[in-house]
């Protein structure tokens, strides 16, 4: 258990240090181009994936928390019972990762940074962060791992 603890624990490093220095080095709004298709942004998302609740009047931010919280709990238990499956057990570190990532800033800020812009000539994809990308890639991993040993996660 500890070495997916080590793997979650430097995620949410790499994506706290990374959040730190845009929050520091770059105006809110504000974008740095790096290709036609990529540019590094300042945005603060209140809401969750996709900006969902971002307009809310403020409860999202203690809404947000929480489900954070119970996630966490959810992802230690699930890798605590799921030991013998190392595919899981790296998707889930990713996973917890990102949500104590995103959690931190959400509790701290009350609002999450996000920086990596993506987009094709007008179309944009939302801007994201280190953690949302581990918490997608360990999403990706479930899914393709329940289809490999044809597992339900929860059982």
């Amino acid at each position: 258990m500890l070495k997916y603890i080590v793997i979650a624990f430097f995620i949410l490093i790499l994506d706290l240090i990374s959040k730190q220095w845009i929050f520091n080095h770059l105006d809110f709004g504000s974008a740095l181009v790096i290709t036609p298709f990529f540019n590094i942004v300042h945005f603060q998302n209140t809401g969750a994936a996709f900006s969902f609740l971002s307009e809310a009047s403020g409860w999202q931010r203690y809404f947000f928390i929480v489900v954070s919280l119970i996630a966490i709990v959810i992802i230690i238990r699930l890798m605590r019972e799921r030991l013998k499956q190392p595919l899981l057990c790296l998707a889930l570190a990713f996973i917890l990762g990102g949500a104590i990532g995103n959690l931190c800033d959400r509790s701290y800020y009350g609002f999450v940074i996000d920086f990596i812009y993506v987009h094709y000539e007008a179309y944009y994809w939302p801007a994201f962060n280190v953690a949302d990308s581990f918490i997608s890639i360990g999403v990706a991993l479930i899914l393709y791992d329940a289809f490999k040993n044809k597992k339900p996660l929860l059982s």
